[in-house]
């Protein structure tokens, strides 16, 4: 077991930054995939990322696809940072972090994580259209199936932790603020980057502290090893 600070320095030190002041995406583009189910606040948690990054001075690129969202499809959210980014698309099998919203897309998308790359993951089953009709089987275990796959996982309770702190809506913002422990971005920009997004105050401050929330749950949370 190890803790997710000793996990960071596998990331490699231009991304992750190795003291304040450095240009840690100076040679090279931070890639994150974010995915979830409609209705979970995926593009909002992707342009909370993206507006971060924007502030801490880099190129940022962003895509998105909604899979009929509003019914509960799948919605994956590309984005990527650094000196200078010419598409928004991450190459297959090329991002740095994948932060998942439900545990089978997480299991769905991890093909998608580079070698050393890290999976963020929120502890919620929601079972999807399909599953409801028949047409799939909803995945056994998918942590445990996770744990397997030769990636490094940091499981988060966020949607637990944002029901506790009043509204489920807050799981989004616990996750990134997960993701700030390893997608190197001063903290400042992050808040910065909420208050913009949340004009009014009484819901800034609850998504500032759901961040913050997030981040220090991450950073003190054992982060479990897929090879044992």
């Amino acid at each position: 077991m190890q803790r997710l600070t000793d996990l960071i320095e596998r990331i490699p030190g231009e991304v992750r930054g190795e003291r304040p002041g450095v240009d840690s995406l100076a040679n090279r583009t931070l890639n994150v995939l974010l995915a979830g189910i409609g209705g979970q606040g995926v593009l909002t948690a992707s342009q909370l990322l993206a507006e971060a990054g924007v502030r801490a001075g880099y190129d940022v690129k962003k895509s998105e696809v909604h899979g009929m969202a509003q019914r509960g499809g799948v919605v994956i959210s590309h984005v990527r940072m650094g000196r200078r980014v010419y598409s928004p698309i991450i190459s297959s099998g090329e991002a740095d972090l994948l932060v998942a919203f439900e545990e089978a897309e997480a299991l769905r998308w991890r093909p998608e994580v580079r070698s050393g790359g890290i999976l963020i993951v929120n502890c919620l089953q929601v079972a999807p259209p399909v599953v409801n009709l028949g047409l799939f089987k909803y995945p056994d275990d998918p942590l445990a199936n996770l744990r397997s796959f030769g990636r490094s996982l940091l499981p988060v309770e966020a949607s637990a932790l944002a029901v506790k702190m009043g509204s489920p809506r807050l799981a989004g913002t616990i996750l990134m603020g997960a993701a700030s422990g390893v997608a190197w971005l001063p903290v400042e920009h992050w808040e910065a980057a909420i208050r913009a997004r949340f004009h009014q105050a009484d819901v800034a401050d609850q998504n500032l502290k759901a961040f913050h929330q997030g981040r220090e749950y991450a950073l003190g949370s054992a982060v479990r090893q897929l090879y044992t």
